[in-house]
Formats: structure tokens, C-alpha cells, sequence
């Protein structure tokens, strides 16, 4: 029997020690670098945009693989490209530089109506004025690591106004009527206005979509606008009365019966933007 449990050792030993021998060798992988992207495009100097072509293709950019190198081999990690558009003079530094994510391919685009709102929503560069903007790529892996910056392009682009959210009034004038204006509830809903009032009542236009007044409210009353004195055709109101803070200000709608007023008496400054289809009131 004791013979017999030596050979049944010897085997099992054995066994042991070639598993001992067989620890896993690793292999550190480093990384070495990569080849800077050489950005594109199919148009030089100036980019059109024009509001009828708003869903067609503005530009488009067309970049290298900087094939991405580590110490096994090129990189089968997916590349981000991120396309980056600042205005000429700002070098990337503008604190509203616009960063746009492109796609996994080696090219992409922009429309009209996305390149609008990103240089003249976004960029903040003023409508119908001629601006110069710059545009580069940044390939990165992961989470912005191993970023590389390619060239730069520049290009001419004048921003359009977007269609205004709520329609302006076709008259090009705008007054206030209501309980709260300095009519009272006597004659504040009067319509035509009474002459006594109207140039008070009468707003000033900013812009083809903005207007502005300054006057006397009495507090807790009612008002509503009105693109024409003497008609009801034109007439905006806040969007909704159940909401309390729209007495300062708001979204407004078109042919509404919603009318608020600040709860104290006093001189309010009314900003109206036809463009967003905000409002906004605030004591003088």
C-alpha cells in the first residue's frame, strides 16, 4: 500500500510544479503617437447661407486619419474628431468658441440652417454682418486624451435672422391697452385709444422684431398688446395666466386672453421680442 501512494504522489507533484511555471506573462503596451490630421474643405474664403437653402449643405470638412500608433500596432480605438469654430483674431481662445462633434468617418457636415445657428445663436456674431471665422480639427482617443490639433481654415460668413418665433406685427407699430395702463379701467380698454394717450401707449421699434416702452402701470390691472390702434385684428397677450411670474415677463402668444400685470403700482420698462417670442418687464 505505501508503494503504491509514492507513485500516486510523484504524478500530482509534477502537476503542481508545471502550474507554478505557467504565470501569465504580461505585455505593457505604450503609447507613440500619431500623425496630425490635415483638415479640408470643399469651399474656400467664404461660406453662403442663405434662409431659402436652409436644409441644404453649407460645407463640408474632410480630414486625415492620424492613425493613432501604440507599441503593439496602430490603435483600434475610435477616434474623436471635433471640429472647432471661433472668429478670426480670437485663436481658439473665445470664451463662446463652438465645439461640434463630427463623425466617426473622415468627413462631415454642416447645414445652412445648423451653421447659422452656431456662428449667430451660439458664437453670438451679429445678423447680416459680415464676419471672419476660423475652423480646426481636434482628433483625440477616449476621454480628450492623446488630442492632436490639425491646421486651420478661415472663411467669410454673414449670419441671417432666423423666421422670428412669433409673427411681428405687419403695421410696424405697437401700443399697450388694458386696466393697467395710465387709461385706467375707465378707458384703458378703450380701442382706438384715447388721443390723450396714444403716444404714451405707443411703443418704439428697436428692430423688425423687437419693441420697447417705457410707462406707468397700475398695479394688479390687466393689458395686452395690440399691433394697431382702433383694431383687434394684431393682438398678443402673455401665454398663460396661471402662471404668476409672467407678470415680469415671459413667452407671449398671438390672439390671447391672458392679461397680467405687476402687482405694484410704478414705471416699468417692456422689452417685447417677436424674434425669441419672449417679453420682458421690469420697474424703471
Amino acid at each position: 500500500m505505501k508503494q503504491y501512494l509514492n507513485k500516486l504522489l510523484i504524478p500530482i507533484g509534477l502537476s503542481l510544479l508545471l502550474l507554478g511555471s505557467c504565470k501569465k506573462q504580461e505585455t505593457q503596451v505604450f503609447y507613440e503617437g500619431g500623425t496630425t490630421s490635415v483638415l479640408s474643405a470643399n469651399l474656400k474664403d467664404t461660406i453662403p447661407l442663405v434662409p431659402s437653402d436652409s436644409l441644404s449643405t453649407a460645407i463640408t470638412f474632410a480630414y486625415t486619419n492620424p492613425n493613432y500608433i501604440f507599441s503593439n500596432g496602430i490603435s483600434s480605438q475610435n477616434v474623436t474628431y471635433s471640429i472647432q469654430v471661433d472668429t478670426v483674431g480670437s485663436n481658439f481662445s473665445n470664451p463662446a468658441l463652438q465645439t461640434v462633434t463630427g463623425d466617426l468617418g473622415l468627413s462631415t457636415s454642416m447645414t445652412v440652417k445648423d451653421l447659422n445657428k452656431l456662428i449667430a445663436g451660439k458664437l453670438g456674431l451679429a445678423f447680416g454682418q459680415n464676419h471672419k471665422i476660423q475652423v480646426r480639427l481636434i482628433t483625440s482617443l477616449g476621454t480628450n486624451q492623446a488630442q492632436l490639433i490639425s491646421n486651420s481654415l478661415s472663411f467669410d460668413v454673414t449670419p441671417y435672422a432666423p423666421p422670428p418665433l412669433i409673427t411681428p406685427p405687419t403695421t410696424g407699430t405697437l401700443f399697450i391697452v388694458g386696466s393697467a395702463t395710465p387709461g385706467g379701467s375707465a378707458s384703458g380698454w378703450n380701442n382706438p385709444i384715447d388721443a390723450s394717450n396714444l403716444s404714451i401707449q405707443q411703443f418704439t421699434q428697436v428692430s423688425p422684431t423687437e419693441y420697447k416702452i417705457t410707462i406707468p402701470l397700475i398695479g394688479a390691472g390687466e393689458y395686452k398688446l395690440i399691433a394697431k390702434s382702433g383694431s383687434w385684428g394684431e393682438q398678443w397677450s402673455v401665454a398663460t395666466q396661471d402662471d404668476p411670474t409672467e407678470i415680469y415677463g415671459g413667452s407671449f402668444i398671438s390672439n390671447g386672453n391672458n392679461n397680467l400685470a405687476p402687482p405694484t403700482s410704478g414705471t416699468y420698462d417692456i422689452d417685447v421680442n417677436f424674434q425669441t417670442g419672449k417679453f420682458t418687464v421690469a420697474l424703471h
